[in-house]
């Protein structure tokens, strides 16, 4: 095939690269101008093509000639104004939809995420599937506009221009910088996670990045009557115990188990605290909160994804299990030099963080709320709920290539 990528700088789009790449496909890259394109570059058979979501022409450019795009470049942070989210994920997805259709590509593959299902106040919810509605009020912009990107992307299906949405949640894997995994072990490994359960076991789905570029894959060529205008859920086989996963991770790689443990309506408390209060303090606009609702409903919120209609419609089984995802994970950290390399990049190998796309909402640092907050607001109830020098927590960064997703 003919693939037009976006988001290749990033976690996902670079691993969608690869496996086109392995398959023999035609790649083109959709590169903005100033991004690190080293890795790129260096890959023979990818054309790069310099552009943004917001320019027509550029992207009128990069889709020419191409018969498939997989798009996964999207703003996956958890701050920002509504005009921001909206010219990236929603106006910025119509464009390349309406670059693709005028170029004659037939197939449009969209990285969605199960965030956009995510409401302001639930309780867990296990073993969802793609029956479930889209909420009325959103817990917030990047849940609101990937959810209404979503729905242009599936409203666009035609007989001649197909579109698939794929949910994948939690994406994790090698070269992830900047996501939800290495932000937790980066904290974790300087003794400032704090378990956020509150005793509770949260169990989530996560998606390793082999098998989220697999789903990728198969619907660029599933049956167009099969799949067209559908959105899938797509995850790793296993139902994961999150504190248990960040424990076992962590301590492959020499770390000490998150502690002190915050109950969790102090958590959650807190996290609304900080939020409000981070949005009314001058010179946060552009800057995450430490912390967050969402970052606390995606550390303390049960949920899982049926993923029986991707095994039915895509033909797709995940292929990596998740306790071989996590050796590999381990040998490769290892290999880079260390915890340090990888949840440091900047400082310990000179690598620009990249904006992982298609991972899950990752929060920015659990514990750093209790730093930021006014004295006598939300940094007292932390205070309270644990042992002097364990609940300050220091900010790990906001811009993951994920996301949050």
């Amino acid at each position: 095939m003919n693939i037009l990528i976006t988001g290749a700088t990033g976690f996902l789009g670079g691993h969608l690269v690869d496996a086109c790449l392995r398959e023999g496909h035609h790649v083109r890259a959709l590169v903005r101008e100033g991004s690190d394109t080293a890795r790129l570059a260096s890959l023979p058979g990818v054309e790069l093509a310099h552009g943004d979501l917001k320019d027509e022409d550029s992207l009128r450019a990069a889709a020419a000639d191409r018969d498939t795009v997989l798009h996964s470049a999207a703003r996956v942070v958890d701050h920002g104004s509504r005009a921001r989210f909206h010219e990236t994920n929603v106006a910025g997805t119509r464009r390349l939809m309406d670059a693709a259709r005028a170029a004659g590509a037939g197939r449009f593959v969209f990285v969605s995420s199960p965030s956009a299902l995510m409401r302001i106040r639930e309780g867990d919810r296990l073993d969802i599937d793609e029956s479930t509605p889209y909420p009325d009020r959103f817990l917030n912009l990047y849940c609101e506009t990937k959810a209404h990107a979503e729905q242009d992307v599936l409203a666009a299906h035609t007989e001649r221009f197909t579109t698939v949405a794929l949910r994948p949640r939690g994406i994790w894997g090698p070269r992830d910088h900047a996501g939800f995994l290495p932000r937790m072990i980066g904290a974790m490994h300087t003794g400032r996670l704090p378990d956020l359960s509150g005793g509770k076991r949260v169990l989530v789905s996560l998606c390793h990045s082999d098998n989220a570029v697999a789903a990728c894959l198969k619907a660029a060529t599933a049956p167009s009557e099969r799949v067209g205008g559908r959105a899938y859920f797509v995850a790793d086989r296993e139902r994961t115990d999150l504190w248990a996963f960040l424990t076992e991770v962590g301590a492959l790689l020499g770390c000490a188990p998150p502690r002190p443990r915050i109950p969790l309506p102090v958590g959650r408390a807190l996290a609304v605290a900080v939020e409000t209060l981070w949005r009314l303090r001058p010179g946060t606009e552009g800057t995450a909160p430490p912390m967050s609702r969402y970052m606390m409903a995606l550390l303390t919120r049960s949920t899982t994804y049926d993923t029986g209609a991707a095994r039915r419609d895509l033909g797709h089984e995940a292929p990596r299990v998740q306790a071989e995802g996590v050796r590999e994970l381990v040998r490769w950290v290892e290999g880079i030099g260390g915890v340090d390399a990888w949840t440091r990049p900047t400082r310990a190998t000179g690598t620009r963080p990249t904006r992982a796309t298609g991972s899950a909402s990752a929060p920015p640092g659990p514990a750093a709320a209790a730093r930021s907050a006014p004295a006598g607001t939300a940094r007292t109830a932390a205070a309270r709920s644990a042992p002097a020098g364990t609940a300050r927590t220091a900010p790990v960064r906001s811009e993951r290539g994920g996301t949050p997703r």
